[in-house]
């Protein structure tokens, strides 16, 4: 059992981005946004905010920004209420979820997923809710029938939960939303992709760059030694935040999870639906 507790770290979170590569589909798949223009929400990134905090039920504006946390407060209040005021929030969900299984239908086929289902259930039954804000909304909505979404739903899941400890790692780093977008754009090589989509002034943006150069994190060439380092203490505490499942899992299934869903990942990142930065990753 020590040598399980040892890798799960690492394990976990090869096994989160296997699951990852099927459920970022229902935030960059063109047929997801199509659905989302039907309810004729103006506001960028409308149905990104009403379909995520759906299980919140018509929370204010304040409710998401507090748990999306690198998003402008200003581009949040632009979309809610008004989201709720088109649609309640089950049916932003329904949208989101219909057009996910038509994308993921397309790109895979009817694959036998029964084996991955189960142990990605499993997984996700040993997760807490405890300090989890939107994976404990998220734990309450019911499993869809279908077999590709449920292994979606599962890694959606996962991510909210991995994404609520995350956030914690960032404050307890000391970083805002403004420099937690800058340092970890940086390490990623995704700073121009939320430069531009997290709603930020160009002055709002200057100053979390001064702050973080003050702080010694950046410099004209990039993150600093420093901040490279904080990245790697943020990213090495969310991985340990995120143990709970897999470990309850285990070692040896967690490796069969990521064995079946790596040709399910190819067929993904192959029929192009993601944006190319996602695909360079493999």
């Amino acid at each position: 059992m020590g040598a399980v507790t040892e890798m799960t770290p690492q394990l976990a979170r090869r096994a989160w981005g296997s699951l990852e590569t099927l459920h970022v589909v229902g935030f960059f798949a063109p047929q997801v946004q199509q659905a989302y223009d039907r309810f004729a929400v103006p506001a960028t990134r409308a149905g990104y905010f009403a379909a995520r905090s759906s299980p919140l039920g018509r929370v204010d504006p304040a409710i998401v920004v507090a748990t999306f946390y690198v998003f402008s407060p200003t581009l949040v209040h632009r979309a809610v209420p008004a989201v709720w005021a088109a649609a309640p929030p089950e049916t932003w969900a329904a949208a989101r979820a219909e057009a996910v299984a038509a994308c993921l239908h397309e790109a895979l086929g009817e694959p036998d997923v029964a084996e991955v289902i189960s142990l990605a259930q499993e997984a996700c039954a040993g997760l807490s809710p405890a300090g989890r804000p939107l994976f404990a909304a998220w734990s309450g909505v019911g499993w869809p029938t279908d077999p590709l979404m449920q292994l979606w739903h599962a890694g959606l899941l996962v991510r909210e939960h991995r994404g609520d400890g995350h956030v914690a790692a960032l404050m307890a780093a000391g970083l805002d939303p403004v420099e937690a977008l800058v340092t970890g754009g940086l390490a990623s090589n995704s700073l121009e992709f939320v430069r531009t989509t997290r709603g930020w002034t160009d002055e709002e943006w200057t100053a979390g760059l001064e702050r973080c150069r003050a702080r010694g994190l950046v410099d004209d060439d990039g993150l600093t030694a420093a901040g490279a380092e904080q990245r790697r203490q943020v990213e090495e505490t969310t991985d340990v935040l995120a143990v709970q499942g897999w470990a309850h899992l285990g070692e040896e299934r967690t490796r069969r999870l990521i064995e079946l869903v790596a040709p399910l990942r190819k067929q993904v990142l192959d029929s192009g639906v993601l944006p190319g930065w996602i695909r360079s990753r493999g």
